[in-house]
């Protein structure tokens, strides 16, 4: 800055001198430094060779020729067509470099987003930084109807809006391209003059929504088109990516439940029982705070907890009565088979196998299979254990009819401490004694 202001004073002194080719000189070089200061800046040397030229004038006196006055109208039109370039040129670099930092950023978000969800929110808060426009929405489907579930500007008051026919059309809404029409008309024409509609793909070309964008001023450019189009590409492989996690989840989870009914097939004196203990582990997993996971662990678990029972002969297993030790020993051994029955399923989390192997386990060590005590006792197997527990004594079985909810509820809490984490149990019993007070509120 200095330098050029120093380039200026010597135009000016060219002025004294009366030296064009000084005033001419000192101004290509305060433009040459100028321009990388950016902003005014650029404009300093016109000004200086407009006064340096009038002075020049002003003090020779002398009527200037005419192709002085167009020399100087010259250089003064081409500094002004350079600020004016450089200008443009400034501003596309600030917005690339604003571009690649919005990207890196919002990469990084969405590489630690775990569900659609965040997906959705961090892509919204990118395309929000890339600052190509100030209206835009994320269009996405939801059991095969479009919705709008994320957007900003004048889009924000229809999120969560579904997209339907204008003229109650039966087609497929996922194959037409009126879904984006639909859209664009809930703003006002102003709003929506400029407009820019980008495709959302998966894998295998699965359509998984849009990115729409409207401005009130100037088309969109090839490069913020080719910005917004690479966006969605990385969004499109990070929701699919998602989208085939939960699909082969769903899978694995259906598959788990059918298993655990078909083993219920087998003991008809139990009955729903798999449903219920799934049921009830769920609600005090979640009562206790255990996040999706750890919940998702627990659940199979409970499918899978009786698989070890395959190879129990249905003398034991439908047996009335007592059991001999032999029995006894061949029903204990169902909690280390279906452990090892698991062993080669791995997409199984820890604690369901754990859950599996020491649902039996006492919190005194006198469980079985392996004869843990305490805290030693996997979470998921101690929580678990209430629950099977508590369905076995308000349901009949072959050896025992059933119990009252109340003398069974009482028997948890003399357990509490010997058999059961008290822990826990205080938590069944709370959630119990809630669930009977909503059921006298209605």
């Amino acid at each position: 800055m200095l330098t050029s202001l120093a380039a200026a004073g010597l135009a000016g002194y060219g002025v004294v001198l009366n030296n064009t080719s000084l005033i001419v000189g000192m101004t290509v070089l305060c433009a040459a430094l100028t321009q990388r200061l950016g902003g005014l800046w650029r404009w300093l040397p016109i000004v200086v060779y407009a006064l340096a030229f009038t002075a020049s004038l002003a003090l020779s006196k002398a009527r200037p020729e005419l192709w002085s006055l167009v020399g100087a109208l010259a250089l003064i039109l081409g500094l002004g067509l350079l600020s004016i370039r450089e200008g443009a040129r400034g501003r596309e670099t600030e917005w690339l470099r604003g571009t690649v930092q919005a990207l890196e950023e919002g990469s990084v978000k969405l590489g630690e987003a775990r569900d659609a969800e965040s997906i959705i929110r961090a892509g919204i808060v990118i395309l929000q930084n890339l600052k190509v426009a100030p209206h835009f929405a994320l269009v996405a489907y939801r059991r095969g109807t479009p919705m709008i579930l994320a957007a900003r500007g004048a889009f924000e008051p229809f999120i969560e809006q579904p997209i339907v026919p204008g003229d109650n059309d039966s087609r497929s809404v996922q194959a037409d391209h009126w879904v984006a029409e639909e859209v664009l008309a809930l703003l006002k024409r102003p709003q929506r003059r400029a407009q820019l509609v980008v495709n959302i793909y998966g894998r295998a070309t699965q359509h998984l929504g849009l990115i729409l964008l409207t401005r009130e001023d100037r088309d969109f450019g090839a490069d913020e088109k080719s910005v917004v189009e690479s966006f969605a590409r990385f969004l499109g492989a990070q929701l699919g990516q998602v989208y085939a996690i939960r699909e082969l989840r769903d899978a694995n989870d259906l598959t788990l439940r059918a298993l655990g009914a078909a083993l219920e097939h087998r003991d008809d004196d139990t009955g729903g029982h798999t449903q219920r203990v799934v049921t009830l582990s769920l609600r005090l997993a979640a009562r206790l705070g255990w996040d999706d996971e750890r919940l998702k662990a627990v659940r199979w678990g409970a499918y899978l907890h009786d698989l070890g029972k395959i190879a129990v002969p249905d003398a034991i297993l439908h047996k009335r009565g007592a059991l001999d030790a032999n029995e006894r020993a061949s029903m204990q051994r169902h909690a280390t088979i279906g452990y090892d029955m698991l062993q080669d399923l791995h997409f199984l989390p820890a604690e369901t196998l754990d859950l599996v192997r020491y649902h039996h386990e006492r919190w005194d060590g006198g469980g079985y299979p392996s004869g843990l005590r305490g805290q030693d006792i996997p979470d998921a197997a101690r929580l678990f254990s209430i629950i099977d527990v508590y369905d076995a004594l308000v349901n009949a079985r072959p050896y025992k009819p059933a119990w009252t909810r109340e003398r069974s509820l009482q028997e948890l809490r003399r357990q509490a401490g010997s058999q059961f984490d008290p822990q826990f149990v205080e938590a069944f019993l709370r959630m119990m004694s809630e669930q009977d007070d909503a059921k006298l509120v209605r």
